[in-house]
């Protein structure tokens, strides 16, 4: 499992971003701020996937500024932080539930301002990295994933971020429910009961 350390959010804890070869152009992007068009870039992606933790990890590095949720912001107050970032030459981060593009954006010198920025897009989860977000969120929990249970798994789930956080938090569920260690079979019915609502050991899903 690749994971990108983070600087101590707390005295006692620290926070890791899981990475693969789908999230590498998205820490690329982040360690080159300095080259940002007018030193601003726009971070989105699906639900779930790690946007908020790679602003902190972004701010908490001194590599520039992040504004979390920033489509959810009055446009003034982020066109506040955008001039902000230009006097002060630090690099500003916005971080988007939506794409750019999607984005309303009522005040038109925000707008083009935006419209030059980096956009930096969290895709899918490849393979590597969904494997490692199963398996990080399982360690989370205290959970014993074994090849088996993960080798059946992964052709079948849904290629997301959301998606492997979900199936976890039900395969935990119906463990402690059953008292019952992760087997093949409790994966099935967790899979099972994500798609269709209710567990039943003898669905097979579709290979994607």
């Amino acid at each position: 499992m690749s994971q990108i350390a983070l600087p101590l959010v707390t005295a006692t804890s620290a926070e890791t971003i899981v990475s693969g070869p789908s999230l590498a152009p998205v820490i690329g992007a982040l360690q080159a701020a300095q080259d940002w068009p007018f030193r601003t870039a726009i971070l989105f992606g699906p639900p779930r996937s790690g946007k908020s933790l790679l602003a902190r990890w972004f701010a908490q590095s001194g590599a520039g500024d992040a504004l979390d949720d920033a489509d959810s912001l009055a446009d003034e107050a982020v066109f506040h932080r955008w001039n902000a970032a230009q006097a002060s030459g630090r690099p500003l981060l916005l971080v988007s539930g939506r794409a750019p593009g999607a984005w309303p954006i009522a005040l038109p010198d925000l707008k083009s301002r935006l419209g030059a920025a980096l956009p930096i897009e969290i895709a899918a989860p490849d393979d590597e990295l969904l494997r490692s977000l199963i398996e990080a969120h399982a360690a989370r929990r205290g959970l014993a994933l074994g090849e088996g249970a993960l080798g059946w798994v992964l052709p079948r789930i849904e290629r997301s971020h959301a998606a492997a956080e979900a199936l976890v938090e039900t395969i935990d569920r119906l463990s402690l429910e059953r008292k019952a260690s992760v087997t093949i079979s409790l994966v099935k019915d967790a899979l099972a009961e994500r798609v269709h609502g209710h567990a039943d050991s003898n669905w097979q899903p579709r290979l994607l």
